[in-house]
């Protein structure tokens, strides 16, 4: 009777572990959430500069591209400060649906890649992971990115309305250009009469070309430097009480991690920004056509367009969602009995290795 108390006891333990776990892992797709959206919000206006310098070739040709202190005493001129804001709901909306599966399914994703193919564990499964996060989030992101992007070239409806002429020449909504938006919803409603669901999800394709590899590469240096920090303190720091904040640590890290994954798809930016921005005369017929028509045009200066405002954007971006997240995750998340914060264990660089 006694080992059958003792089984007994054994198997609900098991499985109040087992909840434990789940109940960590969807908190994970909260806290993601938050973090997403927070860096979002906080660097809207750099990527308000970004999309216009990129998309600028589109509306007004090749030829005298402005750089990024032009476009900005543009922006603030013609639009204010309410031009850098444009399109900044649709762009915290799919930032919270990519910040919740991206952070919420690295976690689960992770668990079960190094259990069920334990060869695969390590920087393989960080890659695996962040790329199947950010595929399911790019079924809510791509819409709000699409949204988003078109507001912020818009800007202000006073800015819109002199794009819209060129050398006098009066240039019909829905030819190369498109209807204002005043708002989100009337910017889905608007794309969804006059494409379909086809111009909701405009480029997607070369949305994800962009980020799966991103989003790949963002976790693998994340954890690498992580990886590498363990191993320095364990290394060369011998006084045990000295312990280094995980929300800075978070902020340091994420900020190299996004910064250098920014720099390396920054033509796959490029490439999606453009097919995007396009109306429903299309000037790049795909993404190879777009890659080719942009290195013909334009040359390796095209294809790293943006990069400068594009790597400012994602180093305090990923630095403010990657600190937000530890900060969440020390503060919040369940502590098991003795008092000591429920965490996922890391194994030092030499135990990986």
């Amino acid at each position: 009777m006694a080992v059958q108390s003792s089984t007994s006891s054994s198997k609900s333990q098991l499985s109040k572990n087992v909840s434990h776990d789940h109940f960590f892992v969807w908190r994970e797709f909260v806290w993601g959430a938050v973090a997403g959206a927070f860096g979002e919000g906080m660097m809207h206006p750099v990527d308000t500069i970004k999309t216009r310098i990129q998309s600028q070739a589109i509306l007004n040709g090749v030829k005298n591209q402005k750089g990024i202190l032009q476009m900005v005493r543009s922006v603030w001129k013609v639009d204010g400060l309410k031009g850098f804001y444009r399109g900044v709901l649709p762009g915290v909306t799919g930032s919270l649906a990519t910040g919740a599966t991206y952070f919420g399914v690295i976690e689960s994703t992770k668990k079960w890649i190094e259990d069920s193919h334990p060869s695969l564990e390590g920087h393989w499964a960080h890659f695996i992971a962040g790329a199947v996060g950010d595929t399911l989030g790019s079924i809510v992101y791509v819409p709000c990115e699409v949204i988003k992007q078109r507001m912020q070239v818009q800007g202000t409806i006073t800015s819109w309305t002199s794009t819209a002429l060129k050398n006098g020449i009066e240039i019909k909504p829905g030819a190369e250009i498109y209807d204002y938006y005043k708002g989100m919803f009337h910017a889905g409603c608007s794309i969804w009469r006059s494409q379909g669901l086809r111009g909701l999800y405009a480029g997607y394709l070369s949305t994800l070309a962009r980020d799966v590899p991103f989003a790949g590469l963002m976790v693998v240096f994340y954890e690498a430097l992580k990886d590498a920090t363990e191993y320095g303190k364990q290394r060369w720091i011998s006084n045990p009480k000295w312990h280094v904040n995980n929300s800075f640590e978070g902020l340091v890290l994420g900020g190299l991690a996004g910064g250098l994954s920014a720099y390396l798809t920054t033509p796959l930016d490029v490439v999606k920004t453009r097919l995007q921005v396009q109306g429903s005369t299309l000037r790049y017929k795909g993404w190879l056509d777009a890659i080719y028509n942009i290195w013909a045009k334009e040359g390796l200066e095209g294809m790293f367009r943006g990069s400068i405002p594009r790597i400012a954007w994602y180093i305090p971006a990923s630095a403010l969602t990657f600190m937000a997240v530890e900060f969440l995750r020390e503060h919040f998340n369940e502590r098991v009995p003795n008092g000591n914060l429920r965490v996922p264990k890391r194994k030092s660089l030499q135990e990986a290795t």
